[in-house]
């Protein structure tokens, strides 16, 4: 059989350019939103949280702990800030799957953040306890469009250096069980059929998600700093009973790991 040819290549493999500029950068879209909205630049807390699911987000509105972050002008979320211990941070809720996600990863490192911390819920691939349990994504199997577009192919994103040696060994003590290890992330979770996850178990991944491999590959391209933490709530359905997060569906849990995360980084 003849190799693929440039021409036949899907264009998501091809013509990346990866050490080339944008001509269109986070920065321009903010300056026309500022614009077109009134509004003056504000910088954004230096740690921000993002929280796919919105189950955060809505926990802490539910509770009065959180205001609107009145000069983000991203036309497609709202950062709304809380304060823990004296300090504040940022959170952005329901930004699902790999492009959204680093869409306003870009928008919030161009606005003064630091540090991104992404938690979002998980399938379980590999059985390795009963749900639900967090998963520090030590690497992230790139089954998505965005990372494609920030690094040159590869199986697998990885953490930034560092971040693993900080957290790992400090946060096995938590009240919700902490793993280390790999995810698959996916753009169709309706397409993740028993062949494929048997192939992912065979592999030694322990769950699947929509967002990881894309912030770690914007993470190395841009050289930022960014940790994504998998919550497994769910068996994808195949069991009765499931996708149950626990106290506060699992902001309660997923804020306390947070909370450690930022401080073993150090920030």
């Amino acid at each position: 059989m003849s190799s693929m040819s440039e021409k036949d290549t899907p264009p998501i493999l091809t013509g990346k350019h990866y050490a080339s500029p944008s001509a269109f950068t986070p920065e321009s879209l903010l300056r026309e939103a500022r614009r077109q909205k009134q509004a003056a630049a504000q910088p954004v807390p230096d740690v921000c949280l993002l929280d796919p699911d919105g189950d955060i987000v809505r926990h802490l509105k539910a509770a009065g702990s959180v205001r609107l972050h009145e000069g983000w002008v991203c036309y497609h979320t709202d950062l709304y800030l809380f304060e823990h211990a004296g300090r504040a941070f940022g959170v952005v809720g329901c930004a699902v799957g790999s492009s959204f996600a680093v869409l306003v990863a870009e928008e919030l490192f161009a606005s003064g953040c630091q540090l991104l911390v992404s938690i979002t819920s998980a399938g379980q691939i590999t059985p390795v306890r009963t749900p639900p349990y967090f998963i520090l994504i030590d690497r992230a199997l790139r089954d998505e469009g965005t990372s494609y577009h920030y690094l040159p192919p590869s199986r697998f994103s990885a953490a930034p250096e560092g971040v693993l040696e900080k957290l790992a060994g400090s946060i096995a003590d938590l009240r919700s069980p902490v793993l280390v290890g790999a995810t698959w992330t996916t753009d169709a979770p309706f397409r993740e059929t028993q062949a494929a996850i048997d192939s992912m178990r065979a592999e030694g991944i322990l769950a699947v998600e929509m967002e990881a491999a894309a912030l770690y590959a914007f993470a190395a391209a841009r050289r930022r700093s960014v940790v994504c933490f998998a919550h497994v709530t769910n068996q994808m359905g195949q069991i009765d009973g499931d996708f149950e997060k626990g106290e506060a569906d699992g902001a309660t849990a997923s804020l306390t790991l947070f909370d450690r995360a930022v401080t073993l980084l150090g920030y």
